[in-house]
């Protein structure tokens, strides 16, 4: 965020402070695209994602005379964000039915291993989890899944079967997500934090 950016929220957030409708909507307007977007990659519903996001909102203006215009904005956005993603799943794991939708939808640790493949500020969490993997089954996910090359590709590469090169495919994707399961907290976080201020 540039210095007038900075400046400008500043005086939006001690409007907001003082009750202003406007000041508000601005702020609404510079967040709320990238937070939902964020929120739907956990929640995987467009109804649910945007549910939570409005419930942020709204707990923005419940403690709006809270605030503190000398600490970061995004922050504060991130952790109500946070928490309420947390209580979304506490909640649909009291529900019977919703967790076993939850679980039709998503797989344990909230997100596919592809789309993490694909986010940067995810990096350094996914490598942790190949790591875990045995060298051969490292080498054949990365191979296929990193670099791109198809199963026939690696197969010939290797020289080992196609159906040796599924088989530890699915076996590493399954170690992985359990990985990611056991650090999902870590993993929601880094996708609540992922930069949401919309582009100029």
């Amino acid at each position: 965020m540039n210095h007038d950016t900075s400046h400008n929220e500043y005086a939006l957030l001690a409007l907001l402070k003082a009750g202003d409708v406007q000041a508000f909507g601005q702020l609404y307007q510079l967040y709320n695209y990238r937070l939902y977007g964020n929120l739907l990659k956990l929640v995987k519903s467009e109804q649910e994602a945007e549910e939570i996001l409005q419930e942020v909102f709204i707990k923005i203006w419940d403690k709006r005379a809270s605030i503190d215009v000398e600490k970061s904005f995004r922050s504060y956005l991130f952790r109500i964000a946070e928490n309420k993603v947390y209580d979304y799943f506490r909640k649909a794991a009291r529900n019977r039915k919703r967790a076993a939708h939850l679980l039709s939808i998503a797989n344990p640790a909230y997100i596919y291993i592809e789309e993490l493949l694909m986010e940067k500020e995810n990096s350094a969490l996914l490598q942790n989890a190949i790591a875990s993997l045995s060298p051969q089954r490292r080498q054949v996910f990365m191979l296929c899944k990193v670099n791109g090359k198809s199963y026939k590709e690696v197969s010939e590469l290797l020289g080992i079967s196609v159906s040796t090169i599924s088989n530890h495919i699915v076996k590493s994707t399954k170690i992985i997500r359990a990985y990611l399961d056991k650090n999902r907290e870590v993993l929601i976080t880094l996708l609540l934090a992922s930069p949401f201020v919309a582009s100029s």
